[in-house]
């Protein structure tokens, strides 16, 4: 009987984990990913990584997140107590495999594309209606594509873009693919005019378009840049 325990608790525990990688994945989130975020919350073990804020900054997310807790905390005790009491009253073990077969049910009609479909219009449904941009991580909003790159770039004395205007280093910028968001200057943020406004030493101007792109125009100052911060490898440049 302790084998027939052990099977289907693991049975369980594998189909709670595989529904919410579906359901993580159905939110946009990669299928690696997912599984990794999954087994974390629920063991409450490697959450605090860099991809945890994927998980905290998108809403949805955020309450599947909340339920794993929960059940990664209490359903040992509690699924060992049920099966427990179930055994102990010498009742069959028909009452645990129609819990262990629920959620293998669960699994599969989760696993057909026809529901997988439909959950994920359900859930950018909600989230047009009910979401606001402000609450999305960045890569969520801005990296959707594979060439999407958003870059720190800080400015020094010595870099090609001192004291010249963007217009003046990309004459033609409204037709490459990239934009400058803003400039910022110390506590100060630059929004309007960025393109013929003068740059200065200390600036850093956020850019967003095709890597390629950022790379091939701004490359000489990026590679100041990189030299400059080697003493200060933590300061974020980049996303892509």
């Amino acid at each position: 009987m302790s084998l027939i325990f052990l099977l289907i608790y693991f049975v369980i525990i594998a189909a709670v984990i595989e529904i919410h990688v579906i359901l993580f994945h159905l939110t946009g989130l990669k299928l690696e990913v997912s599984r990794f975020q999954v087994i974390s919350l629920m063991t409450g073990t490697g959450f605090t990584t860099g991809e945890s804020e994927l998980i905290l900054g998108h809403p949805i997310r955020r309450k599947l997140a909340g339920f794993l807790i929960l059940f990664g905390a209490f359903s040992l005790a509690v699924i060992i107590s049920s099966i427990s009491s179930f055994l102990s009253d010498d009742l069959k073990t028909n009452s645990v495999l129609y819990i262990a077969g629920g959620f293998v049910l669960s699994f599969l009609i989760l696993k057909t594309k026809f529901i997988q479909k439909k959950l994920s219009k359900l859930f950018n449904k909600n989230m047009k209606r009910h979401i606001q941009l402000s609450d999305l991580p960045i890569r969520e909003v801005f990296l959707t594509d594979k060439e999407d790159y958003v870059m720190n770039l800080h400015i020094y004395e010595e870099s090609p873009l001192y004291d010249k205007t963007l217009n003046a280093v990309v004459p033609e910028y409204e037709e490459r693919e990239f934009v400058v968001l803003f400039i910022k200057r110390g506590d100060v943020k630059i929004r309007r005019n960025i393109y013929n406004t003068q740059i200065h030493e200390g600036d850093q101007i956020f850019l967003f378009g095709s890597e390629k792109t950022i790379h091939e125009i701004f490359q000489d100052d990026i590679n100041m840049m990189e030299n400059k911060l080697e003493s200060q490898p933590h300061m974020p440049i980049n996303e892509h």
